[in-house]
């Protein structure tokens, strides 16, 4: 009676589990492909901090023309009296009416020296926009990455799932018959229900990536997201030397500093230029009436630099000091470029080596492991624990697999905004090819 009891609970078990199967197929097969392009297109033009990036460049260049123009003209008008208890307008020949207009010129060269610091700033931010559209892509790529990769692993555990009901089925078979204890179905059952709680926690996981993934696209955070195409691997060709060499080139973070600093070495010449005066032409007109002429008058008004000493050489020293900044803030880009290349490098070659161990090497094994160990359990040969280490190594290593290759890419994906350096995707023989094609040759051999 207890084993038709177990028989019941194995075939509901395997009723709903096979449902369940049936629902996940169904869904997959309907569900709409997410594809990577379109998200980056659409991030590159809904992406709220990247329109604020840009917005900052469109703010700058309507500073150009302002540095480049004169101060306002200045005109003035007032009456002048003589005496204080009566008018005495077209009386006295100091009562009359005022006019002046006023223009201050700056010294030659100050004029163009301001436009070409605002031209200069204009252009580094245009650089740090530049930088924010591959760090948009670099982060919208990395996050599909992250997407595709829960969604395989989950896809890989509801498949090992159906292997540890073949334990499980194997173990209620021997306990039926006296061949093994319980505690064999119930260590079967417990590992396969402990692959439904990682499922859950990945589903968790699922849900944390669609809504980063919905921001930085610019969408709203509840946003249906579709299943992630599988990506084809990266192909990279260039060495560690080649890439450092292209991203001193190409990369906006550099072409911003260097803006920056040719900014600043304007603004060392214009500190200095201020040791020059600036002067004002004024002419004015006194309106007189009755026998008294009206006159005229032709000003020039000059600033004195006395206090050079506190003021216009402390600003050349300020200047200078901010060029200097700028230049060790360049070096400091460069060094930290350099180094994210080699970490990243080395993290493709890494991944390359690993990904062949897993893909050639030990998930094959593995999986001829797993097939040969729960043929022996069936006939007693092999311990359960044996079938389950084995089914268990089987699912870490496919794990990892798929971990290495999202990795490579990642390491990819930011090693282009690095370099500002787009790469083409070669053709990868995908391997759940291999499994397959070992899972049939085993079906072939029993």
């Amino acid at each position: 009676m207890q084993d038709s009891g177990y028989r019941q609970k194995n075939y509901r078990a395997s009723c709903i589990l096979y449902l369940a199967s049936l629902l996940l197929f169904a869904n997959n097969a309907f569900a709409e492909e997410l594809k990577l392009q379109p998200l980056i297109d659409e991030a590159l033009k809904n992406n709220h901090e990247l329109i604020a990036s840009g917005l900052k460049v469109s703010t700058s260049k309507y500073k150009i023309p302002q540095a480049g123009s004169l101060p306002d003209p200045m005109f003035m008008f007032g009456y002048q009296n003589e005496g204080y208890d009566r008018t005495n307008y077209g009386k006295s020949p100091d009562a009359q009416w005022m006019y002046s207009a006023s223009q201050t010129f700056l010294f030659p060269g100050k004029l163009s020296l301001k436009e070409e610091m605002a031209t200069r700033d204009s252009e580094s931010l245009k650089a740090l926009y530049e930088s924010a559209k591959l760090a948009t892509i670099a982060r919208i790529k990395e996050l599909y990455y992250d997407l595709f990769l829960t969604h395989k692993n989950i896809s890989l555990i509801r498949d090992k799932t159906a292997l540890f009901s073949r334990i499980e089925d194997a173990a209620i078979a021997r306990y039926s018959s006296g061949m093994a204890p319980q505690q064999e179905v119930l260590m079967a059952q417990t590992e396969k229900y402990m692959l439904l709680e990682k499922e859950e926690m990945l589903k968790q996981k699922l849900q944390f990536i669609e809504g980063m993934l919905n921001t930085a696209v610019g969408r709203d955070v509840n946003s249906p997201l579709g299943i992630p195409v599988e990506p084809a691997q990266t192909s990279y060709i260039y060495n560690i030397d080649e890439l450092i060499k292209m991203s001193h080139s190409n990369s906006p973070l550099i072409k911003s500093r260097e803006k920056m600093i040719a900014a600043a070495k304007t603004k060392v010449n214009m500190a200095e230029k201020e040791y020059y005066p600036d002067f004002t032409i004024a002419g004015s007109v006194f309106e007189r009436r009755g026998e008294f002429k009206d006159m005229w008058s032709l000003t020039t008004t000059i600033n004195i630099p006395i206090f050079y000493k506190t003021k216009q050489k402390m600003a050349v020293l300020e200047a200078e000091s901010a060029l200097s900044e700028a230049k060790h803030e360049l070096e400091a880009v460069k060094l930290m470029l350099s180094s994210n290349i080699r970490e990243n490098h080395s993290m493709i070659k890494a991944a390359e080596k690993l990904t062949d161990l897993y893909r050639n090497g030990l998930i094959p094994k593995a999986y001829q492991d797993f097939e040969l160990a729960i043929s022996g359990y069936v006939t007693g040969k092999v311990e359960a624990i044996t079938v389950i280490t084995r089914l268990k190594s089987l699912i870490d290593y496919e794990l990892l697999y798929w971990g290495q290759f999202i990795e490579r890419e990642k390491a990819v994906t930011r090693l282009e905004a690095i370099t500002a350096v787009c790469n083409q995707h070669s053709a990868r023989p995908a391997l759940q090819n291999k499994i397959e094609a070992s899972v049939n040759q085993g079906e072939k051999e029993k």
